[in-house]
């Protein structure tokens, strides 16, 4: 199992040499609307950004009152607030929405998320010179501590989204493996997953990938998470790939971890370059 616990908590640690000049760096959160996971997915965030030490400064936006030019107006305020490093928008946004416009009205210094199109346009030319999103980027940071190659592998990632597949494939492709990107009109997607050394499930669907999909052997990420009508949690990969899987990532306590982690990571690097 590939423990995303245990590493987040590893960052955790570190997180207070990562400070410079005793500059603490913060993040805004801003919650829209009333949908439970978010909300556990937003008190998670605070919660590990308060036991690293760092700032964070929530922004509750009931459905409502959410209209696009009062969010936006809020983002502007912070995009000009000199005490806030990152701005992450919780998704998804209710509908009705245009979640491109709001993410955009992000400055691209401030975009800890890494949704933007230039921050995604940077890893389509290799420049890693802004904040890498999230999900792909704690995905990365997991398979190189736990020392899968990715040389000349075979990776599938299975899910085309602008989150996760296509900045996750981008990575990969900088990591020297050889990537297919499959989706829902992907023909014949068993036998191409199959192939796979390594395999990137981020389908949206729940239990979608069985072992019969697997290769003997291959490794296995799990970004999904949903919530089953038993109340249990569960994954985009079914609960038998574990049995011929070489190496899986748990679900909760996976991916999810790791995408926190990098979110730290990326709003310590606006605090850093801003000061610098």
């Amino acid at each position: 199992m590939l423990d995303g616990k245990i590493l987040s908590a590893n960052f955790v640690e570190q997180s207070q040499n990562l400070r410079r000049d005793k500059k603490i760096p913060c993040l805004a959160v801003i919650l829209i609307g009333e949908d439970s996971a978010s909300k556990v997915y937003v008190n998670n965030k605070i919660k590990i950004f308060k036991e690293a030490g760092f700032e964070s400064k929530s922004f509750l936006i009931s459905s409502d009152e959410a209209h696009e030019e009062k969010i936006i107006e809020l983002i502007q305020t912070l995009n000009h607030d000199k005490q806030i490093d990152g701005i992450l928008v919780q998704l998804p946004l209710p509908k009705g929405l245009n979640t491109e416009k709001i993410l955009n009205s992000i400055t691209l210094s401030k975009d800890v998320d890494g949704f933007l199109a230039h921050n995604l346009g940077s890893l389509a030319t290799g420049e890693f010179k802004n904040a890498i999103a999230c999900t792909p980027f704690g995905i990365m940071a997991m398979l190189f501590t736990y020392g899968i190659p990715l040389s000349g592998k075979n990776a599938v990632v299975v899910g085309r989204s602008n989150i996760v597949g296509k900045p996750m494939s981008l990575l990969l492709l900088s990591a020297d493996a050889t990537v297919t990107i499959a989706h829902s009109k992907t023909q014949n997607l068993k036998q191409l997953c199959q192939n796979a050394d390594i395999l990137i499930a981020a389908a949206g669907q729940p239990e979608f990938i069985t072992s019969e999909y697997i290769k003997s052997g291959a490794v296995v990420i799990d970004v999904g998470i949903h919530r089953k009508s038993d109340g249990k949690l569960c994954g985009d990969v079914g609960f038998d790939v574990k049995n011929i899987a070489g190496a899986l990532t748990p679900v909760p306590g996976g991916v999810g971890p790791m995408t926190i982690a990098m979110l730290m990571l990326n709003t310590a690097l606006s605090a850093w370059n801003k000061n610098n």
